[in-house]
């Protein structure tokens, strides 16, 4: 069983290669932004980032979803931003990342085994590819915003940095590598 979240920043192509992904392995495909709240896609789409308040919620959400796939070893890909790492950390863990004081339920805490693939590309080519993107509640003015919040994962996080410079096949091929060689 393995859960796969495609990561990166608005713009980054984590729909379409998650999306392409799933279909290819014949996976469960979720997108993270169809989780957000009304109250958040106003936000964003009023040009206001979302704070760690906003997301906790939604991320919790998401790995409410993870769990339950995990809990019927069915395959899974997400699509989700998961820019920080202590947000990564509750799509593992759940709330128990962020509430220690919590207490903990048997079998509540382990961790989801995760693998982030973080699509990463230089801002100039994210801008050019949201400035052809339409009916998405976000906008280009927050580019900058994803860019400042984004920690890219380093180790132990268990992940790949592919490259949005490659072609879709390309970079779906070489997901599908670190999926099944690891």
């Amino acid at each position: 069983m393995v859960l796969v979240v495609v990561m990166g920043v608005s713009g980054s192509g984590k729909t379409t290669v998650g999306s392409r992904l799933a279909a290819k392995l014949g996976w469960k495909f979720y997108d993270a932004d169809d989780y957000h709240s009304s109250e958040n896609k106003k936000k964003m789409a009023s040009g206001i980032p979302l704070n760690d308040e906003d997301r906790i919620p939604w991320l919790c959400t998401l790995h409410d979803i993870l769990r339950r796939e995990e809990s019927s070893s069915q395959d899974a890909v997400l699509a989700c931003s998961a820019l920080k790492k202590m947000y990564r950390r509750v799509l593992v863990s759940g709330v128990s990342a962020i509430e220690s004081n919590q207490p903990e339920k048997p079998g509540e805490n382990v961790a989801l085994k995760i693998l982030f693939v973080h699509l990463d590309g230089p801002i100039e080519l994210i801008a050019r590819r949201l400035e052809k993107r339409r009916g998405h509640f976000m906008p280009l003015e927050l580019l900058k915003s994803q860019f400042d919040t984004l920690e890219p994962p380093k180790a132990p996080e268990n992940f790949i940095t592919v490259s949005l410079e490659k072609s879709l096949p390309e970079i779906v091929m070489e997901i599908e590598k670190a999926i099944f060689s690891g």
